[in-house]
């Protein structure tokens, strides 16, 4: 008994808390788990707890890393398998715009693998044609392009260091054409770079160009064999809201490559003949960039219109460059106002900031050729964005029919 009281004697000491009753053990727990007064609680030992906001927050960061870190693979993965993926994009655009034609022949009786036939070599026809045509005329004034518009900035240089009414000197000016030189050969310079980048275009091209035209060919004659394929491999449930997500998509990027084409034969045909009223030179390749131009929106017109008014400054005169870029802001700005809401329709009413981040954002990213196709995948991923809103917001998208979906 002695022993037995002396080992708990020394246990009060050294700190070791006494068994409490049950009514006190309810008491401590519930004073431990209580909140603090600052909003926190403590748990056993004093240690503080994680606020239920930082809790959150610390969740919703984790789920942002891997998404912004698949985002990231995606993007690498696409941009080693470009010599496939830009292809593809080249043929969906390309049956797309054959596509009424190879559906007027088959209605005619004409079987699907000869009315695509006919319609691809038709189109190939046309694009000799023209080159044929003008091709020879063209090239020799896009060499001349190159010099004309390097005369034309070292013109807009003195200028500007000699009669501008702001203070810039020779020294700032040759400051930025070196960025600007460099930022725009960093945008046409393949991501491998140099020697290696070039050589590897001199496959890829010629390949990548076949690959797209047999894709094509396959595209146009089984369109609606893949529509029906992919209908069945999708789940039921979701069978009609992705069937309205296609329709919609491929009406949408039928209305972009209709739109583009109008536009920029209308702001091709204003501009050229303006410049060659006012006398100046090179006309037919301004004429050729301001058409595919237009098939990048807003930025495409910003740099169409600044050559235009270059190639005329140099050519013919200050006052002829004047008016040549009257017109053009004129003609661009009736083009966006009065045609573009007719020509494309409700479908395609993207505001212009979505459109130049979205131009950027594919420069930045994939260089010249997400320049160019930064537009359309927009224009689709849009459509699907709007076809999934309405479905979640209770309206049900009607019954689709994966026969006509390629349509």
């Amino acid at each position: 008994m002695r022993e037995t009281a002396v080992v708990g004697s020394h246990a009060t000491r050294v700190g070791v808390r006494p068994a409490a009753s049950a009514g006190e053990g309810d008491e401590l727990s519930a004073s431990e788990g209580a909140p603090g007064p600052d909003g926190s609680t403590r748990g056993g030992g004093g240690a503080a707890r994680v606020h239920p906001a930082v809790d959150a927050l610390g969740a919703y960061a984790w789920r942002l890393i891997g998404i912004a870190a698949v985002v990231v693979g995606l993007v690498w993965l696409l941009g080693q398998l470009r010599v496939v993926v830009v292809p593809v994009i080249i043929a969906t655009l390309l049956s797309r715009a054959l596509e009424p034609v190879a559906s007027r022949l088959r209605a005619r009786g004409v079987g699907p693998g000869l009315a695509a036939g006919v319609a691809l070599v038709g189109f190939l026809g046309a694009v000799a044609l023209v080159l044929w045509l003008i091709g020879p005329s063209v090239v020799d004034q896009f060499e001349d392009l190159g010099p004309t518009l390097s005369s034309a900035v070292d013109d807009v240089e003195r200028w500007l260091v000699e009669d501008a009414p702001i203070d810039i000197s020779r020294a700032d000016i040759d400051s930025a054409r070196e960025l600007f030189v460099e930022r725009a050969g960093d945008i046409l310079r393949s991501s491998e770079g140099g020697l290696t980048g070039a050589a590897s275009l001199l496959v890829e091209i010629p390949t990548g160009g076949v690959l797209a035209l047999f894709l094509t060919f396959f595209m146009v004659k089984d369109g609606a064999r893949f529509a029906a394929w992919f209908h069945r491999a999708v789940p039921e449930g979701r069978r009609d809201l992705v069937g309205a997500a296609g329709r919609r998509s491929w009406r949408a990027l039928g209305g972009f490559l209709r739109g583009a084409a109008l536009l920029g034969l209308v702001e091709a045909i204003a501009i050229g003949l303006t410049v060659w009223l006012v006398g100046g030179e090179l006309v037919a390749p301004i004429m050729v960039l301001t058409f595919g131009a237009a098939f990048v929106p807003i930025l495409g017109a910003i740099v169409a219109g600044v050559v235009a008014v270059l190639v005329t400054l140099v050519t013919a005169g200050t006052a002829q460059a004047a008016v040549v870029g009257l017109v053009a802001l004129v003609v661009q700005q009736l083009d966006n106002d009065l045609l573009a809401p007719v020509v494309y329709g409700k479908m395609l009413a993207i505001h212009p900031a979505v459109i130049l981040v979205g131009v950027v954002s594919g420069g930045a990213l994939f260089g010249v050729l997400g320049t160019l196709f930064a537009v359309p995948v927009l224009v689709v991923a849009i459509g699907i964005a709007d076809e999934v809103r309405l479905h979640r917001g209770g309206r049900s998208p009607g019954p689709s029919d994966p026969a006509t979906e390629a349509t």
